[in-house]
């Protein structure tokens, strides 16, 4: 097959989108199929191959992030030069768009991943943020449903898009992760890099420092933890527009000795930072997914997170972590349950690692082309 991916999203910018696009293109490739990425241009990008770049400029809410501008002369002679199969989009918006009237122009299937939930973003939206979030979801549900497919990474999602309105066929296809990856990482990195002290307990987190990210809730949670069991630290993995506030807040609690902050890392070293963590802990409420959630198991550490969304399809409650509501006591409960009971942890660490191998790559590729080669046919369906 050929395969044209459209998305807001992309290198060098880091994210969940970017992530999942990065893993299926490799793989897809990997198995023979032809992937072409149209995506926002950014300084100092290399030319690449098999990826077309748009001129754009930085957002205004978020700098690190750019908005293409979402028209070129090239293009129309280039799509029709590829013979495209089917054309896949990562966003309702600016790329997006230009995908679905691409896809429509050629007579080709157009295949949507529902990655965001828009609404849960609006507080990047400087004002009207209630009418905001009303016409997110509105965007989203006009937008699937001019799809011949929407792909959503978790059951839940699917639901919630059945909720709204939408009704063309929608398959869930989890982002894989590379599992040998993970649990190949440098136990004593984390340790060395940062000359932490021997002995703690590391409590970690890895992803966006943004709003979304609820990141305050754990930092007030550590602040109890660390009270209860002295030997602990916090390492938050990532950067985002909260990072300063952040690191205030911790000056605030009087726990800045005790939270790691190590701004973004490549890859290899995050999955150090894995091998080096005792517990993974995550308090978003806006995931579709959580794949971070997925390379922490496979690296063998349980989970405390925060029941929501997409979050809870991707940690087994009492097997391999712990769900909470959105309560700091529960929350803390759990952590140190973990810390304190030895053979419960080990249990739940063997649980996390077996449970981890279900998002191999190749299985949720294998999943992928499988909903690609249906609706190529026509014989996708709407589910009862």
């Amino acid at each position: 097959m050929k395969i044209g991916i459209f998305t807001d999203s992309y290198l060098p910018y880091t994210s969940g989108v970017v992530r999942s696009i990065e893993t299926f293109t490799e793989e897809l490739t990997n198995t023979g199929h032809e992937v072409f990425i149209f995506a926002p241009s950014y300084r100092g990008c290399s030319q690449e191959s098999r990826v077309f770049r748009f001129s754009s400029i930085p957002s205004p809410t978020n700098p690190d992030f750019n908005l293409a501008v979402p028209f070129s002369i090239r293009l129309r002679p280039m799509i029709r030069k590829l013979n495209l199969d089917l054309i896949h989009v990562h966003s309702p918006f600016l790329l997006g768009r230009l995908g679905a009237r691409y896809a429509r122009r050629l007579g080709i299937p157009l295949v949507f991943t529902y990655h965001t939930l828009y609404e849960q973003y609006v507080h990047y939206v400087p004002i009207a943020q209630s009418i905001t979030k009303e016409l997110a979801q509105k965007i989203s549900r006009g937008f699937c449903n001019h799809c011949d497919a929407v792909i959503v990474p978790t059951g839940v999602i699917g639901s919630y898009l059945r909720d709204i309105g939408v009704n063309v066929p929608i398959n869930v296809v989890p982002t894989g992760i590379k599992v040998a990856e993970f649990q190949s990482g440098d136990p004593d990195w984390l340790q060395r890099s940062y000359n932490l002290p021997p002995g703690e307990k590391i409590l970690l987190f890895v992803g966006r420092l943004g709003q979304e990210k609820n990141i305050e809730f754990l930092m007030d949670c550590f602040h109890a933890i660390n009270r209860k069991i002295s030997n602990t630290r916090l390492v938050l993995v990532g950067s985002g527009p909260e990072e300063e506030d952040l690191k205030n807040k911790a000056i605030d609690l009087g726990i800045s000795q005790q939270v790691t902050f190590t701004g973004v890392l490549p890859p290899a070293d995050v999955v150090n930072c894995y091998a080096g963590a005792t517990l993974f802990i995550f308090s978003s409420v806006t995931e579709t997914q959580g794949i971070v959630i997925a390379e922490a198991k496979a690296a063998g550490l349980p989970v405390v997170a925060v029941r929501a969304f997409g979050v809870s399809e991707m940690v087994q409650d009492g097997v391999d972590g712990f769900l909470t509501e959105l309560e700091p006591l529960q929350f803390i409960e759990k952590v140190v349950l973990l810390l304190k009971n030895e053979q419960l942890y080990q249990e739940m660490s063997q649980k996390a690692k077996q449970n981890a191998a279900e998002l191999s790559t190749a299985k949720c590729t294998a999943t992928l082309i499988n909903c690609y080669q249906q609706v190529i046919e026509g014989k996708l369906k709407i589910a009862e």
